[in-house]
């Protein structure tokens, strides 16, 4: 089976920006040395990865310290689509 591609949304590239330089740093330097190369090879399982209840289509949450990364898996294609970061006081409201 081969790797997942990573497409990063405009709205996940965005809020990303929007976060406190600190915070970016951190997110940024975990996206590139533990989540993007699991999800590349498994997207629908890990001790930070869940899937929420409800949405259609399926939609995946990564957990980041006090981050949620939520994001959508196209089997056909083989991409995992980053939709968007959030705090986690403001990520489920």
């Amino acid at each position: 089976m081969s790797d997942y591609l990573i497409f990063e949304t405009e709205e996940f590239r965005k809020k990303l920006s929007k976060l406190p330089t600190r915070d970016a740093e951190f997110i940024k330097a975990k996206l590139q040395k533990r989540l993007y190369p699991h999800l590349r090879k498994s997207p629908y399982w890990g001790p930070n990865i869940k899937k929420l209840q409800g949405y259609k289509p399926p939609t995946w949450r990564y957990r980041i310290g006090r981050f949620r990364i939520f994001y959508l898996v196209d089997e056909q294609e083989h991409i995992v689509f980053i939709l968007t970061i959030d705090a986690r006081k403001d990520a489920y409201r």
